[in-house]
């Protein structure tokens, strides 16, 4: 192999794999699009499995604007989903929610007396 076949590799392979991203790409913001009906979706699926490079095409003139603007939205949407969720966890609890933690552990029998007034007093501290 000489270094003009193995420099065509290398582009060959560089554009098969931007276009698996751009696949992937394509099909993820049909399925992520609320506006678009079932129907319309199996037909953009259908028409990128027959005519792959055409439709690919099409989809980016036609719906390549809402696409951008479609993946940012989720990935807000995550990243607030995300930080709601470690503010929930993460959130320390008050006395009254330990000592109240601290006695249904006693009462299910999961702690003893000793136990209960030693997390008790360290709610308190």
């Amino acid at each position: 192999m000489n270094f003009w076949e193995t420099l065509w590799s290398i582009v060959v392979f560089f554009l098969f794999l931007s276009y698996l991203i751009l696949l992937f790409q394509i099909v993820g913001d049909i399925f992520r699009d609320q506006t678009q009906k079932g129907w319309v979706k199996a037909a953009w699926i259908f028409f990128l499995l027959v005519l792959p490079l055409l439709t690919a095409l099409v989809y980016l003139i036609v719906r390549g604007e809402g696409m951008a603007q479609r993946q940012v939205n989720a990935v807000q949407t995550a990243q607030h989903e995300a930080e709601t969720y470690i503010r929930e966890v993460a959130r320390p609890l008050s006395p009254a929610e330990q000592i109240a933690a601290a006695k249904a552990l006693l009462d299910e029998g999961t702690i003893d007396a000793n136990e209960f007034v030693a997390l008790k007093a360290k709610a308190l501290a």
